[in-house]
């Protein structure tokens, strides 16, 4: 009832014959697990059906993803348009990018007059958070993905936050998902990895994107094939098969969690509104967030399971989060168990005061994993840390 683990470096066939067929990409088969593995691929095929795509590829973890969905179609010269309100090793990626001649300009997310006014002849892709990372505004997918289209470039969506439970961001227009499946895919914080899936739907204009003249013939596995071809199987990012395993089992679950997650992460939210109205309560399923409507919308009837609240000074978060005894100070989201990390200290430590104000991080701000203990378990713990702290102007 469980997916085989193919735990092999190499595959043996049995002609020479046969295995030059499979490097040649004319029989199917698995010659070295760098480039394809069999635990690998199922894990990738219930992701692509997951996500109504026609392929996926898994990396070794989120980030190697990310590169990787880039850069399958970036070169020196071109630009990116993203939204501002990204989770900090994002935006470390894409200062490292910068080194390769690839330029990445930041906007209000939702603001399609800034996402327009920020493109040109080099613009080659849009990116966004589907939920963002610990901003938690909420992007306008369809929005987006109309107006990318209209310029002839393609959307790239990291629905980690979300996941495919909530919404499907290849459904609403994107052309390319992403998701770190260490996080709630995973669900279990003991396997790092990522994957992209392709919706198979962009037209590919080889004078936009010359790199992939030769893989137009493979049609909507043209983005999928060029990947695996080149930039992935050569820079070595694979996923392990023991984790791809892992990411099954996962996977069986996904629903599951989420439903009792996004459960316990509103219960939480209306609970810091009700009792400390001196904290600043965010959460896209509340009425007061500036995102509500277009998450309604998009998610319908549940909302994610972060949720962030300022508490008034570095000092005090800190002060919160020691007390906490059922949370575990990790720097991970998407776990069975509720996790808390103080983001402006720690993921956003390399980014620029403006970065961090554009991705919602402040010094007084503590990030909540919600997870599927029970909700009163996790709200008498929260109030104990609540009101043992002492509330303390911020400093921004």
């Amino acid at each position: 009832t469980t997916t085989l683990i193919y735990q092999s470096s190499a595959f043996a066939h049995e002609s020479a014959e046969k295995l030059e067929k499979i490097f040649h990409n004319q029989a199917p088969g698995y010659s070295y697990t760098r480039i394809s593995n069999p635990t690998v691929d199922a894990f990738e095929k219930r992701v692509t059906a997951l996500e109504g795509g026609v392929a996926s590829v898994a990396c070794a973890s989120g980030m190697a993803a990310l590169y990787n969905a880039f850069c399958n179609i970036l070169r020196s010269g071109d630009e990116i348009v993203s939204s501002a309100s990204l989770y900090g090793g994002s935006i470390d990626l894409f200062r490292d990018l910068e080194a390769f001649g690839i330029t990445t300009h930041y906007v209000e997310n939702n603001d399609l007059a800034a996402f327009e006014a920020k493109t040109n002849e080099h613009t080659r892709l849009y990116f966004a958070e589907t939920i963002g990372n610990p901003r938690l505004d909420v992007t306008d997918i369809t929005a987006l993905a109309n107006l990318a289209h209209e310029h002839q470039i393609p959307l790239i969506i990291d629905n980690t936050v979300a996941t495919a439970f909530l919404v499907k961001p290849l459904s609403l227009g994107a052309d390319i998902v992403m998701n770190s499946s260490s996080k709630y895919i995973n669900g279990h914080s003991n396997s790092i990895s990522g994957i992209i899936t392709d919706s198979g739907r962009f037209k590919w204009d080889v004078e936009k994107y010359p790199g992939m003249a030769e893989f137009k013939k493979f049609g909507p596995f043209a983005y999928t094939a060029k990947l695996r071809n080149g930039l992935f199987r050569n820079t070595g990012a694979c996923l392990s098969p023991q984790n791809a395993f892992y990411n099954c089992i996962g996977l069986e679950t996904l629903g599951i969690r989420m439903e009792r997650i996004c459960d316990n992460a509103a219960e939480l939210a209306r609970f810091f509104v009700r009792e400390y109205p001196d904290v600043t309560v965010n959460y896209p399923g509340l009425e007061s967030s500036p995102w509500h409507e277009i998450a309604k919308k998009q998610f319908k009837d549940r909302f994610g399971g972060i949720l962030t609240i300022r508490t008034g000074s570095k000092k005090r978060a800190f002060e919160i989060i020691n007390a906490l005894k059922l949370p575990l100070i990790i720097s991970n989201i998407g776990d069975t168990k509720t996790l808390v990390i103080h983001p402006e200290s720690t993921l956003n430590v390399h980014s620029t005061p403006e970065e961090k104000r554009d991705a919602g991080v402040f010094d007084d701000l503590i990030r909540i994993s919600v997870g599927i203990e029970d909700i009163e378990d996790l709200i008498e713990d929260f109030r104990q840390a609540m009101d043992q702290s002492k509330p303390e102007k911020s400093e921004e």
